[in-house]
């Protein structure tokens, strides 16, 4: 496991070739930022902006995104994994904003997680992009670079993202998540990791590093 002082350093040099990282998911607001992560799950983000231009032309706010229901949600967003599920849950969280919170997007990690479809991922994420906070969603790439590069090794999320917040400095820490995120998806790819375009890879600890593009 990388020491704190390499941590550090690895995150600093991700840092390094993208000053101002940003989501991918396209959203104009908390509400469709919540529900582009909420239908992001098991999907990639480049399919979840395919559906929803015209799931938010429809229903742009909670009440409306609520009145439309499942049925109507569901045939909008056929084209993303587990699509009945997230119907369900979008038009439940909805419903649930509107009762509960006038329609507003809460900016609590409690009220957050209560919401139908939500997890801790999920909250992170919105508490981050939106509302500024320095949380650290662990998805499947972050967890990944985590334990393959030392950087924050656990055998669940919860613990590599416990290990990250703790490791990463304090300045960095809200952005290290699109850093991170990005990297695996772009770089330290799960196959096969392209290490010779890393821009930290002085500082991993990964022992089997690709250093050379595969010959064609």
């Amino acid at each position: 496991m990388m020491n704190r002082e390499q941590a550090g350093a690895f995150v600093a040099a991700l840092a390094s070739g993208n000053p101002a990282p940003e989501t991918e998911l396209l959203y104009t607001d908390a509400f469709s930022l919540l529900v582009a992560v909420v239908l992001s799950a098991q999907a990639t983000d480049a399919m979840v902006n395919k559906v929803t231009p015209g799931l938010f032309a429809a229903a742009p706010t909670p009440a409306a995104m609520a009145a439309l229901g499942a049925e109507g949600i569901g045939a909008l967003i056929r084209r993303i994994g587990l699509w009945q599920a997230k119907a369900r849950n979008t038009a439940a969280l909805a419903a649930q904003l509107v009762e509960r919170h006038g329609g507003e997007v809460p900016g609590d990690r409690d009220a957050l997680e209560a919401l139908p479809g939500v997890g801790r991922k999920t909250a992170n994420v919105v508490l981050n992009v939106f509302f500024g906070q320095a949380t650290m969603a662990v998805d499947t790439h972050i967890f990944r670079i985590g334990n393959r590069t030392g950087l924050a090794p656990g055998k669940t999320t919860r613990e590599v993202e416990d290990r990250l917040v703790a490791r990463c400095p304090s300045e960095l820490l809200r952005d290290a998540h699109h850093w991170l995120i990005l990297h695996g998806r772009y770089v330290c790819k799960a196959r096969a990791p392209e290490c010779w375009r890393c821009t930290a890879l002085a500082h991993c600890n990964y022992r089997d590093k690709v250093l050379a593009p595969p010959a064609k």
